[in-house]
């Protein structure tokens, strides 16, 4: 793989130098840094332009969801990825809903995270296994998604639909899946996001693994598993 540049947001300036030299030998190279979300807005502002940008989220709420938003609008082809010691479902939400590629533990061995990398830059979304299972127990309701946990109401196609968002599954892949048309794909869609109360692909598949839609997740665990959700 070419040279990734790479620009650090962490509030953490000591975690920041660590992974700085961690990542020296790999090709996701450093080449900014920020204290926070504002201070990456303002320095991609000035016209930093990474393929890469790493951060964490310090709070997760909308102040921090709106500021990566702004940084999704100002670097629209880099890949973003939080990095942060918090299992929250809300704050996984609020990272995919501003336009996060990933979201990876700080306690990923370094081989993890350069793999979980690879895999982002490759379009995939990261996310760990250990919290796609909680999210499908429903062990974390408490923390996050404001989202009805009932499947009454949603048809068998309905059901289909989800599990083909979940695995990251075009209109176009959908309808050749399911051996129908593009449009009767798009009338399901919305039907299903008003069912749910979900405004867009994201938060539908949010809400399929929080209720159990889509298979087993995988063993619980500190490794990352792909899964193009968006």
């Amino acid at each position: 793989m070419q040279r990734i540049e790479t620009f650090l947001i962490d509030s953490n300036k000591l975690f920041r130098e660590g992974l700085k030299r961690l990542l020296e030998e790999s090709p996701f190279q450093i080449i900014a840094e920020a204290g926070n979300l504002r201070e990456g807005v303002s320095i991609a502002e000035a016209g930093l332009n990474p393929q890469l940008v790493l951060l964490d989220m310090v709070n997760g709420g909308e102040d921090e969801a709106e500021a990566m938003r702004r940084l999704r609008g100002l670097l629209p082809d880099a890949r973003i990825v939080v990095l942060t010691t918090d299992l929250c479902t809300r704050r996984l939400a609020n990272a995919l809903e501003a336009g996060a590629d990933g979201y990876l533990m700080k306690d990923l061995s370094a081989d993890a995270l350069a793999q979980s990398l690879r895999l982002v830059m490759m379009g995939e979304k990261v996310f760990p296994t250990h919290l796609a299972a909680l999210l499908i127990s429903g062990r974390m309701n408490g923390n996050g998604l404001e989202m009805p946990v009932s499947r009454k109401g949603l048809s068998q196609r309905e059901v289909q639909i989800l599990r083909c968002l979940l695995n990251g599954d075009s209109n176009k892949m959908i309808a050749n899946h399911l051996n129908i048309t593009e449009a009767t794909v798009k009338v399901h869609l919305k039907s299903l996001l008003r069912k749910i109360n979900a405004s867009n692909r994201t938060q539908a598949a949010i809400w399929a693994l929080n209720n159990g839609i889509g298979g087993e997740a995988g063993a619980a665990g500190n490794s990352p598993v792909a899964a193009s959700i968006a």
